[in-house]
């Protein structure tokens, strides 16, 4: 097979397949500094495995090539490698909770157990030395811990236990590696050993607490534990710096029949080996070796002295330690046992305190530091120096941008750094640190020669491109962290939205010969969070205009003309959504000769706005991928052969997709991959429209995505053409119940449009008026609000008006299904819905229960939101509630308000609850 074929490096030597996907991982930035780092090669090689979000990278640094694990759809939250590298085994938390065992040879996943912990996941995983079992701990509240057997297909482990929550949350476990049945727990003020017994549920486990008094003296918390190489010891490193010693009150056996025994352990001794807090604690063939708050690394002999200590002034707490399989090539001499050392940059001090202790190879083997500060480095010993392999973001990425011109992209976090990369080259090329505040947004301007950087203190950086140095002095205008940044089409103007909901303008002036940008004006311009700030250009001039969208369903057009020093005109305030909240907004391409805007809500809705009249021209369904859409971009098409081929990039919460333009609510035209499971704070198209990129916020990363339109076509015309993607939409389909009903509607609604009880001959038509429209959407079980319906007909109406000046005044049959579909509620009619309508009107009764009172709901019916008069109120409950009021005949011309009051005093209870209103008043059936 593949897997057993397989030889250390081949990964990187298999030509790189085609892309069949849309999209396809191509790069990460980053990776989750609070996990180990481990070197997967010999030798000088730099060849890296770490964890990026939910992907496992496969890094060769000296080749520059990546290769990455996909299969996790939450972020891996913990990671094991075998003695012999080549098993890796990963874990996440979340839902449908993963634990993958991957061979890192071939790149294959050998093992993936399902539903380990279905509660919550995993919180830490270790492998035997056999690397034929692994132990898992769930990172639950009540946790649980589970020894697999990953090379049998059993999906059930052999053995597990349930931890009580006085044990404290054990987050680290480590197998003994002179016994695969034993290993070892800890939190930080609990440590727990375990002996499993094979074909028993239970394990014998001894649990063991530390305080002040047991060695009088203090402890600390507890970091990492171990076992010791060579006798029945076990050691565990603290935040104190020492090191606890325990040991068995009897002395075990690997034996048959001591396996099966009871053990306990005991705290022996508590040896201080030094001042600073302890992270890192393990055993290398020979040595004990520690890694410390101050990026120190010891290392230790079987008895705890100290062979020989290596730090750094600039290398933060260390969070891994990991070494060469083999030692590197003999040089012609040992450095590494000398008290001495090269002198170099910054180098590392390696020191040997007591130079009579033999200090084995293991001394003389290369290893990879980390540290908790997002940097990986190199550390070779028989030349007692370092080398940085990575320096990375260690807070939240939330900033990305691409340059216009060129092959570059911007990356800027919360802890103030700012990289710029080759992204072709996937090569690093310039950096700046801001100490007094973190980066939350960049942009570009349209020539490249600014980048432009907004930071949550709510300053404003203009920066040169290439240096990354200051244009000119920081402007501090906003009233809270910035959130969007742009320039204007010209660069005239740039303009900023913040967290206080203010958008603020900066327009272009001459100081001293060279561009600058000084203060315009500001505007508290919306009252919830401002999505998106848009400049645009002007239909009749090359004038900049500047739109704002904010969670208020408010779409904001300033008059940049008009503006003059702090006055901030507004041109134009239109509410764009009744009940959604829009997401985000972005230019349409000129498809026709109408411009539009575009908006997505929390609806899964897109709309396309007149870029003049802001009258709302079409309702879409857009990607329905777990989440609405976050972010839009138009993707550039520089290198399309057709120019009239347009594709949209966007974001949902935890995916990245691409959709193909025109927008028509059809699903085959859009696809999408999971990128952050965390969630996604930015997104940015290279300048050629071959890359997407994402920032994932938290997990400080950044991926760079292949884009492969081609594919993405195929699969559009593999979903059908003209109406056989939406006929899928509906339930059961084209030749389902449902759609016999609709036709059936759709053809009386003709008749009523005749006259049901006309005798003259009627015209055969494939087509029914726009007053029907709302009735046969009603007959569906689609119920529209009166601006909803208005929203329907006139998409219709003036669907021609541009090009032929006339209103269309019917619609056949494959329209309305189209108009049906997008218009909908993407996935029905939610009881969930109704229950928070009640949770915000209702009150409290006697029960506990959510309630409306009788005279309360009648109220709100006539006096809010499109409220009814009294007479049409009357006849809806009249109608629901099957009796008619008022005189005979088959019209409802009067009402008889007695009547009216009886019927509802004696149909509708007092109090009303969201089950009631749904069953007993609307007469809609409540799922189990």
């Amino acid at each position: 097979s593949l897997v057993w074929a397989a030889t250390p490096g081949m990964l990187f030597q298999e030509d790189k397949q085609t892309n069949l996907h849309p999209l396809s991982l191509s790069w990460v930035f980053g990776y989750n500094s609070s996990l180990a780092v481990h070197s997967l090669m010999d030798r000088e090689d730099r060849v890296l495995l770490y964890i990026s979000s939910h992907i496992v990278v496969i890094h060769d640094i000296l080749g520059n090539r990546q290769y990455h694990l996909q299969g996790h759809t939450n972020v891996i939250s913990c990671l094991c490698v075998s003695e012999d590298r080549r098993w890796v085994a990963t874990a996440d938390r979340g839902p449908d909770a993963l634990i993958i065992v991957w061979d890192s040879f071939s790149g294959i996943p050998v093992r993936t157990i399902f539903e380990s912990h279905p509660e919550d996941g995993v919180s830490a995983i270790a492998i035997s030395q056999d690397a034929k079992y692994l132990a898992t701990i769930s990172a639950g509240t009540v946790q649980r811990v589970c020894v697999w057997n990953w090379t049998s297909p059993t999906e059930k482990p052999v053995c597990s236990t349930e931890l009580r929550p006085e044990f404290g949350y054990q987050d680290y476990v480590i197998f003994n590696p002179q016994n695969p049945y034993e290993f070892v727990s800890n939190s930080k003020t609990r440590v727990i050993f375990y002996l499993w017994v094979r074909g028993k549920t239970q394990d014998k486990r001894t649990t063991l607490l530390l305080s002040l008094q047991t060695f009088n003296s203090m402890v600390g918390h507890f970091s990492q534990s171990v076992f010791h190489f060579n006798n029945s010891q076990a050691l565990t490193g603290t935040s104190a710096g020492k090191l606890v010693v325990w040991d068995a009150v009897s002395p075990r056996s690997p034996s048959a029949e001591l396996r099966v025994k009871p053990h306990s352990m005991k705290a022996t001794k508590l040896v201080p080996v030094q001042k600073d807090s302890l992270t890192v604690l393990m055993v290398f063939e020979s040595c004990i070796v520690t890694g410390d708050v101050r990026g120190q690394v010891k290392f230790y002999n079987g008895e705890l002295q100290l062979l020989t200590c290596y730090s750094h002034s600039k290398v933060g707490p260390i969070q891994s330690i990991s070494f060469s399989k083999t030692p590197p090539d003999p040089p012609g001499t040992s450095p590494a046992c000398s008290t001495s050392c090269t002198t170099s940059s910054q180098p590392f001090v390696a020191s040997q305190p007591d130079s009579s202790n033999s200090v084995s190879l293991t001394l003389n083997r290369n290893f990879i530091l980390s540290t908790s500060d997002a940097t990986v480095l190199h550390v070779a010993t028989d030349r007692t120096n370092f080398e940085k392999v990575m320096e990375e973001a260690k807070k939240a990425v939330n900033a990305i941008a691409c340059h216009p011109r060129q092959a570059l992209v911007a990356v800027g976090s919360h802890c103030g750094l700012l990289k710029v990369w080759d992204y072709q080259q996937t090569k690093y090329l310039v950096s700046r640190i801001f100490t007094k505040a973190g980066i939350q947004c960049l942009s570009y301007d349209p020539e490249g020669y600014f980048l432009a950087a907004g930071f949550t203190d709510g300053s404003v950086y203009i920066l040169d491109a290439i240096s990354l140095q200051s244009s000119c002095k920081d402007l501090k205008f906003s009233r809270g962290p910035v959130t969007h940044i742009s320039f204007s089409h010209n660069s005239e103007y740039l303009a900023t939205a913040d967290e206080k909901y203010s958008v603020t303008v900066y327009k272009r002036v001459l100081q001293n010969g060279s561009r600058c940008w000084e203060h315009l004006a500001g505007l508290h311009s919306h009252y919830k969070p401002i999505r998106s700030i848009l400049f645009g250009v002007q239909l009749d001039s090359n004038e900049p205009r500047l739109l704002s969208l904010g969670e208020d369903r408010q779409l904001v057009e300033y008059d940049l003309n008009s503006s003059s020093k702090d006055h901030l005109v507004v041109l134009h305030r239109d509410r764009v959504e009744q009940v959604a909240v829009p997401l985000c907004l972005a230019w349409y391409p000129q498809l026709s000769t109408e411009s539009f805007i575009l908006t997505a809500n929390n609806c899964y809705k897109m709309k396309l706005y007149n870029t003049t009249t802001k009258m709302c021209r079409k309702t879409l369904l857009g990607p329905t991928y777990g989440s609405p859409l976050e972010k839009i971009q138009i993707l550039p098409t520089a290198n399309t052969t057709d120019p009239q081929k347009h594709y949209l990039a966007y974001i949902t919460k935890d995916k990245v997709g691409l959709q193909i333009l025109p927008v028509d609510g059809n699903p085959h035209k859009s696809s999408a991959f999971i990128c952050h499971p965390d969630g996604i704070s930015d997104l940015a198209s290279s300048y050629d429209g071959l890359y997407v990129f994402t920032a994932g916020g938290d997990d400080c990363t950044v991926m760079k995505w292949e884009v492969n339109l081609n594919a993405l076509d195929a699969a559009a015309s593999l979903g059908g053409e003209d109406l056989i993607p939406f006929y899928n939409l509906l339930d059961g389909g084209r030749e389902g119940e449902f759609f016999r009903e609709l036709e059936d509607y759709f053809y009386y609604a003709q008749l009523r449009s005749h006259g049901i009880d006309t005798l003259e001959t009627r015209q055969v038509s494939t087509h029914i008026p726009l007053e029907e429209i709302p009735s046969v959407m009603r007959a569906m079980g689609f119920y529209p609000s009166e601006e909803k319906i208005e929203e329907m007909i006139n998409e219709v109406k003036f669907s021609k008006y541009v090009d032929t000046g006339e209103q269309v005044t019917k619609i056949n049959f494959g329209d309305f299904i189209k108009l049906y579909i997008n218009h909908r509620p993407a996935f029905g009619l939610s009881m969930k819905k109704i229950q928070q309508a009640f949770q915000v009107l209702g009150y409290d009764n006697e029960n506990g229960d959510k309630v409306i009172g009788r005279g309360d709901l009648l109220l709100l019916l006539q006096c809010r939101g499109e409220h009814m008069t009294e007479d049409e109120l009357v006849q809806c409950l009249t109608t629901l509630l099957g009796k008619r009021l008022g005189g005979g005949g088959s019209e409802l011309d009067t009402y008889d308000p007695l009547g009216a009051a009886a019927l509802t005093e004696e149909e509708i209870p007092e109090e009303i609850t969201a089950e009631i209103f749904t069953a007993d008043i609307l007469g809609l059936p409540i799922a189990e």
